[in-house]
């Protein structure tokens, strides 16, 4: 079975999103601060009139930040919340099987293995496959549905 991810990059390192997960890529909107949110939650976006919290996802990830004027928002939606999350830039959407993802390894990169659903190999590259699920988990999801 073929599946079809968003492919970014975040810090040197290829990453990808199931496409059924994502509705929309934005270029960056206008952010208004959320006080005492989670430090990755960087604020809410009005989409369309709809209140849309936004999160960097480098900053989630534990990757090094910093302010990128090519930056987009990927909009997802799991379950009935709708979340931005910020990334460098869109690369492409790669299809991939099902067979060739991999579970990850102990240690991919830096980033906290729960957030990784799998590995992959892109042409030349790893693509590193993420669980949004698990990235908008929980105790900061809770956060997330009282702002949006």
């Amino acid at each position: 079975m073929n599946r079809q991810f968003v492919v970014f990059p975040l810090a040197d390192e290829l990453y990808g999103i199931d496409i059924q997960q994502v509705m929309r890529i934005e270029k960056m909107l206008p952010l208004t601060r959320v006080p005492n949110a989670p430090p990755f939650v960087i604020g809410v976006c009005n989409l369309r009139g709809r209140v849309v919290p936004v999160i960097d996802l480098k900053r989630r990830l534990a990757l090094p930040s910093r302010p990128n004027e090519n930056a987009k928002i990927i909009i997802s939606s799991i379950g009935s919340k709708v979340v931005g999350m910020t990334i460098d830039s869109t690369v492409d959407v790669s299809t991939i099987q099902t067979e060739e993802i991999e579970p990850s390894p102990a240690l991919v990169t830096g980033i906290d293995t729960q957030f990784i659903q799998g590995v992959a190999k892109l042409s030349n590259r790893l693509l590193i496959i993420l669980d949004v699920e698990r990235i908008l988990s929980v105790d900061q999801l809770n956060v997330l549905n009282d702002m949006g």
